[in-house]
């Protein structure tokens, strides 16, 4: 059996657990999400924006077809709800676990101006404090973290280009613990930075390369969960212990695991890269790729192989 990770977090993968009907296929996978039956949310790129399976990787349902062009964000709320970002629409719905819209924020399909610092430019991910309140990162044609009330009305923004505290180079993920603090996983400036309620900095984790996915299960004493892209330049993509990998980190940034090899690749103990992710009421993890934007980075030499890896999932072990 393969073990990965340390301490108190070691997993067995499990290889092909999800169950497709035939001929479909995920592409790749934006988002990733688990509600309180341990039923998995996969939001992905491909015909079937959201398939849902049961811990078991029994299909369940799918829905979203002609609705996101381009599946980024989950985050499951604690009423079973899923915020689903999508950066090709510029726009965050909440939809019932059977795929009805209960709210849309942001105009879809029309971005506003590219770094004007109005929601939203390619926004990427959203998450909900214990109070309700409603953030979104909006990464990748703004620098914005953006905090709305429970209602869908927009109270504050804050951010900036660049790599000073508060400020972001690609806001690529956003979560939050128990008591408030907001998390955004700071992609191309290699941090994480944790935020008051209200925007103010705090502090931020280092040691990471192009942090990409963020999950906390909700408790006290929160962990989370990193999801890291690793180097994809020339001149670096074949350096050892970069990644990609996942980190497993306590709410102080300190490393408590880590699982992924030496370098990317489609070993069962490697990763190509972790985009989105999460963990269910057992502890086994969730990770969602986007292995087909990322293999011509990494193999530009190699042709796409079929049957591309792009989900995985992890048994934690007792």
């Amino acid at each position: 059996m393969v073990t990965l990770g340390s301490g108190d977090y070691r997993y067995e993968p499990v290889e092909d657990w999800a169950k497709l009907p035939p001929g479909w296929s995920f592409r790749e996978i934006g988002g990733i999400g688990a509600d309180s039956r341990d039923n998995v949310y996969v939001f992905n790129r491909g015909e079937h924006p959201m398939i849902v399976f049961d811990r078991d990787g029994n299909f369940l349902r799918s829905w979203g077809e002609g609705v996101f062009p381009r599946a980024h964000g989950v985050h499951v709320g604690p009423d079973d709800t899923l915020w689903l970002t999508d950066d090709a629409d510029h726009s965050v719905r909440q939809c019932t676990p059977e795929g009805k819209v209960l709210l849309t924020l942001g105009t879809p399909g029309k971005p506003a101006p590219y770094m004007g610092g109005e929601p939203f430019h390619r926004c990427t991910h959203t998450a909900l404090s214990p109070q309700g309140d409603i953030y979104v990162s909006d990464g990748y044609g703004n620098a914005r973290v953006h905090k709305y009330a429970p209602d869908g009305r927009l109270v504050l923004s804050w951010g900036g280009s660049g790599s000073d505290p508060g400020e972001f180079n690609i806001a690529h993920n956003v979560t939050c613990d128990a008591d408030g603090w907001v998390y955004v996983a700071d992609r191309e400036n290699h941090r994480v930075q944790v935020f008051d309620g209200n925007g103010r900095y705090e502090t931020q984790w280092n040691n990471l390369h192009r942090p990409c996915g963020l999950f906390m299960p909700p408790g006290k004493c929160p962990i989370c969960y990193i999801g890291e892209l690793g180097p994809v330049m020339a001149v670096n993509r074949d350096a050892p212990n970069l990644g990609p990998r996942v980190s497993i980190v306590d709410h102080t940034g300190q490393r408590l695991s880590r699982l992924g090899g030496l370098c990317a690749g489609l070993g069962v103990d490697q990763f190509m890269a972790p985009h989105g992710l999460c963990v269910d009421s057992r502890g086994d993890l969730y990770v969602g790729e986007v292995s087909w934007t990322q293999w011509p980075q990494l193999f530009p030499q190699d042709p796409i192989p079929a049957g591309l890896r792009s989900l995985r999932k992890f048994r934690l072990l007792a």
